[in-house]
């Protein structure tokens, strides 16, 4: 009886050491990575703005390409420039969970319960001058949130690009917010008109204007999830007061 309580009592010790082991292993490996994730998701994250601006060729250096970007922070209520305690680290999605940082949306037709006080906005600079102004949008879909960014030329009307880089809609339907040929179809299309109020829409049965744009085939509320998102971004409690005040030859809001 003896042996069989040593023996019993040494697979015991033996089960613990190895899952000790292992989750050393695990947590040693996971610390490891952090810095590689990080790294990773910075880069792709600069690709799909690059990509939203209509700048990334198969051979862009995207490290180089970004020297001509300029990171601002925008309060949105005042759509005024602000600076931010540490423009490393912050993250507008993380801020828009904290009440002390975001406030609740009243009339939320991007379905997105809470918003960021501030936003972080990239300027692209061309010889000295503001070329394009990448704003990030995000709103719900059918099955997820939709996160992205959308490009304007200096005029602040005209789209140079949309992409969004994050997003659970069904393949084939609403996951078609990926296909590049009806991507390719938003630079050049009207976004705001000249007071500075949405013009752009997604309509069925093809775009004949350069304010529409073809609604995703098969998927309505993607459709709309888009619509919507681009109202309540681009309005009056989005990035609306911004875009009214933005003195582009100044670089100054």
């Amino acid at each position: 009886m003896s042996a069989n309580n040593d023996s019993f009592f040494k697979t015991i010790i033996v089960a613990v050491a190895l899952c000790l082991v292992c989750s050393v292993l695990v947590s040693t490996t996971a610390v490891s990575l952090k810095e590689k994730q990080k790294a990773n998701a910075s880069l792709d994250k600069k690709k799909n703005i690059l990509i939203a601006a209509n700048m990334l060729e198969a051979d862009t250096d995207v490290a180089q390409a970004f020297e001509n970007f300029e990171r601002r922070f925008v309060d949105l209520e005042s759509g005024s420039f602000i600076d931010v305690a540490d423009a490393e680290t912050f993250d507008q999605r993380q801020m828009a969970k904290d009440p002390a940082n975001s406030i609740a949306i009243e009339n939320d037709v991007a379905k997105i319960n809470r918003r960021s006080k501030v936003a972080s906005i990239y300027l692209v600079k061309e010889a000295g001058k503001i070329k394009t102004i990448i704003l990030p949008i995000h709103g719900s879909g059918l099955f997820s949130t939709l996160y992205g960014f959308v490009a304007l030329e200096a005029d602040k009307q005209t789209i140079v690009g949309l992409k969004f880089y994050e997003h659970g809609e069904t393949p084939g339907l609403g996951g078609e917010v990926d296909n590049a040929k009806w991507l390719a179809s938003w630079p050049g299309k009207k976004l705001l008109d000249t007071n500075g109020k949405l013009a752009l829409s997604l309509v069925k049965g093809g775009a004949s204007k350069d304010t529409e744009i073809d609604a995703l085939s098969g998927a309505t509320m993607t459709t709309d999830g888009i619509n919507n998102m681009l109202t309540y971004w681009l309005g009056k409690d989005g990035f609306g007061p911004f875009l009214s005040r933005f003195d582009v030859n100044k670089g100054e809001a």
